[in-house]
């Protein structure tokens, strides 16, 4: 069994953003929000280069990397903690994140290369509601779907 289970598949999908941090050449940190994070299998999550030099350079230079996605409604998620390899286009890690990009959005965007990462640790992201306010992940949704005017 890999490190990524069904609820963090789930998370994923409903996040629909998620925030990738990486380290500066200086050692400042960088965070950048990705739209095409997806799961591609049970170790590993993908996202594509689409306009993201600096992420780039501190991933080539710096594998190491951190992705955060939390469902807002829900108020909870997932870091991510891991390792990052680039695929171009021809790749099948490339190729499959490209044809749901396409899916997806439609033609337009850019899809320059994609990053795969191997996801060495998943660590829980809570809202303190849930410890603090004891409140239900149902309550929580129902309490800020209303709040945002969704549904």
């Amino acid at each position: 069994m890999g490190v990524i289970d069904e609820d963090m598949r789930s998370i994923v999908d409903s996040a629909k953003l998620g925030f990738v941090a990486t380290v500066c050449a200086d050692g400042s940190p960088n965070l950048s929000p990705k739209g095409t994070v997806r799961v591609y299998d049970d170790d590993h999550l993908v996202f594509l280069n689409q306009a993201s030099p600096g992420t780039v350079a501190n991933l080539r230079r710096d594998p190491r990397l951190e992705i955060n996605v939390v469902d807002f409604l829900k108020r909870r998620g997932y870091r991510f903690k891991g390792t990052a390899d680039f695929h171009g286009p021809g790749s099948p890690v490339f190729e499959w994140i490209h044809d749901w990009l396409l899916a997806t959005q439609g033609p337009g965007y850019p899809a320059i290369e994609a990053v795969l990462v191997t996801v060495d640790r998943a660590l829980p992201v809570d809202s303190p509601a849930y410890q603090f306010g004891h409140a239900t992940e149902s309550e929580l949704r129902a309490a800020w779907a209303e709040t945002y005017g969704v549904e």
